[in-house]
């Protein structure tokens, strides 16, 4: 190489600023050639000393290596970092959006339903109702329907007469539609508002009436238009919030924010859902915030001066022994004193005299005077039963319709007290079989008008009641238990005449699980443990093919067995099982003993009601503290079994 081609080497202690970049290494200087042929470090120019232009020389052959690994080496890092920022990036927006509380607003309309203009929406207690309120000239008015299910049952609206009814202990309430007029009993009362307002045949009532009869607190709000109404009273979890938050519609920063409490507001706590609190606002939000925001609970005694109408029964002294008498014709009442004359501890007799006529509320008697006095004598009360079938109305929806008019419910209940304090009998016992769930309002609105009669003039009001089951709690037991003086559970039936299948008229824990239900919603000193004198002879035999195609598509299709059967007293079935000239065997599971045999293409079975079966009967009656047992029917008895049931009722 030439020494015209080469350049000047910078001499020695000059600066290098120019030609490093900030992690040190060298870069090239500007107009510099660089050949593929050229040593490596070495320049085309000489300095002023040979050893500073071979030391300069050996020093960027040393370090030009080391610079490119620490270039390579930095990108990475670069590179890295920028990896970790673009990372960090994405997962703290993931984070954010699925963390960071929501600011949306919930659509409060939804959340209460409210459809359109007018309405007012409700919640009683912790609970969103149908917004099926309204304001009309300046009074807050809620739907019928509301006030019955949520507020206050004993209010009652009759569609077919347009009147409101409410029941006190010894009073009627009643409001015509349109008035500010109503009457309690006999008297007159006036308000300054119209009490009862209709729109088609729905039935608004004004919730100031609502609470002169009801225990209840109300607020009305706008934005959206609600009324917040609390009945619940007693000891309740309330806390004060602690910052500024938000009530969310679900328990989760996600959920839409149906309003905003401030420091030192109080709440209502509902319910703990993890982190998270149910609460209800002073303004009748119903929804959650975060426990963090919240201060420690506090335990108050919530309540609210009322006088509440307290119903006041009759209460026997004595545990009672009732026997049904099924009478089924005047003459009939002539054998009393012999029926009286076999029986031991009996307190009470229920003759079957009445018996609803027609829709309209008529009734036909059989009763007797002198049956009355002869009881009396032998210091046996007399309830006399009314029933729903069985000699007038036999069917639900006869019984509805009799049921849902409050003029015929009352010319019912004025001709059967009329008839009681015409022969002189201690009570009335209700014997409806025929209620159907549509029907129940209207059946339990009735125990309720008799009851008031019934105490006005001093007579028992009992009730007969199945043994509990989803398909009959129409029949509230509940309000039974507060109006009337006694509710009967009929324990038997279990398997019935028309029964697809043979088995036990009343099983230990048919009765037993009769006993506990009754007892959750009915007060032991009030139930009556009914018991069966009577079993029934079942006869079993497979289908005929006519038989087999006659019950296609109907509900007795899945059953192959032709099934019949007929009641029979202790006396007969103990006969039949005699003649059959078979042993019974104990059943466990029944507790009662069991006896089959089969004759030709038949089988017979029975399950026996005998002193053993009964006294596992009568020891729940005892375990559970019961006012007393009952036992259908009068005459249908072994004479032996008086002196075990009075052991247990003396």
């Amino acid at each position: 190489m030439e020494e015209k081609d080469m350049q000047p080497m910078q001499p020695e202690g000059s600066s290098l600023t120019g030609r490093r970049i900030k992690d040190g290494a060298r870069t090239p200087v500007a107009g510099r050639r660089s050949s593929a042929s050229e040593e490596p470090g070495i320049s085309g120019r000489t300095g002023n000393s040979g050893r500073s232009r071979i030391s300069g020389n050996r020093r960027l052959v040393r370090r030009k290596p080391q610079s490119r690994r620490r270039r390579q080496r930095n990108l990475i890092i670069k590179m890295s970092v920028v990896l970790i920022l673009l990372i960090v990036a994405v997962v703290g927006t993931f984070l954010w959006k699925k963390y960071s509380p929501s600011k949306e607003k919930a659509d409060l309309n939804k959340y209460y339903g409210i459809e359109k203009k007018g309405q007012v929406a409700i919640t009683v207690n912790n609970k969103v109702v149908d917004p099926h309120g309204m304001i009309s000239d300046g009074k807050l008015y809620v739907q019928y329907d509301v006030i019955r299910d949520y507020v206050n049952s004993r209010f009652y609206w009759d569609p077919n007469e347009n009147i409101l009814l409410y029941t006190l202990p010894n009073d009627m309430v009643s409001v015509e539609v349109g008035s500010k007029d109503y009457m309690v009993s006999k008297e007159r009362k006036s308000e300054k508002y119209v009490i009862v307002k209709t729109e088609g045949n729905t039935a608004y009532i004004a919730l100031d009436f609502v609470q002169q009869y009801t225990n209840i607190e109300y607020e009305v709000y706008d934005n959206p238009s609600r009324v917040m109404i609390v009945s619940d009273w007693g000891k309740k979890k309330v806390v004060e919030v602690k910052k500024d938050t938000q009530v969310r519609y679900r328990g989760g920063v996600k959920s839409p924010i149906l309003s905003d409490v401030s420091k030192d507001d109080t709440v209502t706590i509902i319910e703990n859902e993890g982190s998270w609190e149910k609460v209800r606002t002073k303004d009748g939000f119903i929804g959650y915030v975060k426990d963090s925001a919240l201060r420690t609970p506090e335990t108050k005694n919530v309540t609210r001066k009322f006088n509440e109408q307290k119903f006041t029964s009759i209460k026997k002294d004595y545990k009672i022994n009732l026997a049904w008498h099924n009478v089924t014709n005047s003459s009939a009442n002539n054998g009393v004193l012999e029926k009286i004359a076999k029986s031991k501890g009996l307190t009470t007799l229920a003759p079957t005299w009445y018996h609803v006529a027609d829709t309209e509320g008529n009734i036909k008697s059989i009763s007797s005077t002198d049956y009355v006095n002869y009881a009396h004598k032998a210091n046996i009360e007399v309830w006399a039963t009314v029933r729903d079938f069985d000699g007038g109305i036999n069917s639900q929806k006869e019984s509805y319709e009799l049921l849902s008019h409050t003029s015929r419910r009352e010319k019912l209940i004025n001709q059967l007290v009329a008839e009681a304090l015409q022969t002189g009998i201690d009570g009335i016992n209700v014997d409806f079989e025929k209620i159907s769930k549509e029907c129940g309002e209207h059946y339990i609105q009735f125990i309720r008008e008799l009851s008031v009669r019934c105490r006005q003039n001093g007579l028992v009001l009992s009730v007969d009641n199945y043994v509990p089951k989803g398909y009959n709690m129409q029949y509230n037991r509940k309000e039974q238990g507060i109006v009337a003086d006694y509710v009967i559970i009929m324990g038997y039936d279990e398997h019935f005449a028309g029964s697809p299948e043979a088995g036990s008229v009343s099983s230990y824990n048919y009765v037993k699980e009769g006993i506990s239900e009754t007892l959750k919603e009915v007060p032991a000193n009030k139930v009556i443990s009914g018991i069966p004198f009577f079993t029934r002879l079942w006869e079993v035999r497979a289908k005929t093919e006519d038989e087999l195609a006659q019950d296609a598509g109907t509900a007795n299709e899945e059953y192959t067995n032709k099934v019949t059967s007929k009641a029979l007293g202790m006396d007969s079935a103990q006969a039949v099982v005699k003649e059959a000239g078979v042993k019974t065997t104990w059943d466990d599971e029944t507790k009662q003993n069991f006896a089959s045999w089969t004759s030709g293409d038949t089988t017979y079975s029975i399950w026996l009601e005998d002193e053993k079966s009964m006294e596992y009967k009568l020891q729940l009656m005892k375990k559970n503290k019961l006012a007393g047992t009952a036992e259908w029917a009068l005459g249908q008895e072994n004479s032996d079994i008086w002196q075990l049931i009075q052991k247990y009722v003396n």
